[in-house]
């Protein structure tokens, strides 16, 4: 891998592998320079498959990139999966396929079964996260209760089950002392669980300091899954206040001036060897 790239640190079989690029090892110009993998950004689309080349060849993985809409899909990955499918989440079973989820302050989730037969991957901004809006069905239900559902289905396990065989691991993401989100953000977690308010800070004007990697944690321990590593919400962590390392749609924004958030993708994979 190249040296600069994350090389997740838990307890997975020896044939789970995992990476998190930084914006090091690519060929693009400003505002994307340089690893940018994301081809919806306004890059050259050659700087991006070129980049998308680069991380194939250092992983030895066909990284398959999702369209990502802020949802609750999950999309099963086989050889035959093309890019652009619309999913926020995917899980395989194949070799050397690599499930892979594109950042730039949203949360990545890494999981794997702790046999190591299946491994997902889950991208959580923070409406995903929350999930879908409460209704007849029950509560709130978001990309990562959906991926463990997924999960639960393939390796035919009890829900109960389910959650004492799979291992997470959670990327860098913008931090709690970045991240100020409305009233509305924290109302939808407060809605759909318990105690979520603690991972909320006041800050001006009846805004709020939000901790992504928090409230996932949250959402995980709900489901049962004890083994989680990874972003603790310390300042290493955190996409925005890291420029020379990551790409961060919230503080790129501000930098050019756009209100877009022109800046490049990183990506987190996750694949069986």
């Amino acid at each position: 891998m190249l040296s600069d790239w994350l090389i997740p640190d838990w307890p997975v079989p020896g044939n789970v592998r995992a990476v998190v690029t930084t914006r090091h090892g690519g060929v693009s110009a400003m505002p994307y320079d340089g690893m940018n993998l994301g081809d919806h950004v306004g890059d050259f689309p050659e700087h991006v498959q070129s980049n998308r080349a680069v991380l194939q060849r250092v992983t030895g993985t066909h990284a398959v990139f999702m369209r990502q809409v802020h949802g609750v899909e999950v999309l099963r990955l086989d050889v035959a999966t093309p890019d652009g499918r619309t999913a926020d989440a995917c899980f395989t079973t194949r070799k050397q396929l690599a499930c892979t989820i594109m950042v730039a302050d949203c949360l990545p989730v890494l999981l794997a079964s702790s046999d190591g037969s299946v491994v997902a991957a889950a991208h959580a901004g923070w409406r995903g996260l929350a999930g879908d809006e409460p209704g007849k069905c029950g509560p709130r239900k978001g990309v990562l209760e959906s991926i463990y559902d997924a999960f639960s289905v393939e390796t035919q396990y009890s829900r109960a089950k389910a959650a004492t065989k799979i291992i997470a691991w959670l990327g860098p993401c913008i931090g709690p002392s970045a991240f100020e989100v409305g009233a509305e953000v924290k109302a939808a977690f407060e809605a759909g669980q318990p105690g979520a308010g603690v991972f909320f800070k006041p800050a001006n004007k009846g805004k709020f300091f939000a901790d992504l990697a928090g409230l996932a944690r949250q959402r995980l321990q709900a489901l049962g899954i004890t083994q989680i590593f990874g972003n603790d919400g310390s300042a290493a962590w955190c996409t925005a206040g890291n420029p020379a390392r990551y790409f961060s749609h919230r503080r790129d924004a501000g930098a050019h001036g756009n209100g877009f958030g022109t800046t490049g993708r990183m990506a987190a994979c996750v694949w069986l060897d």
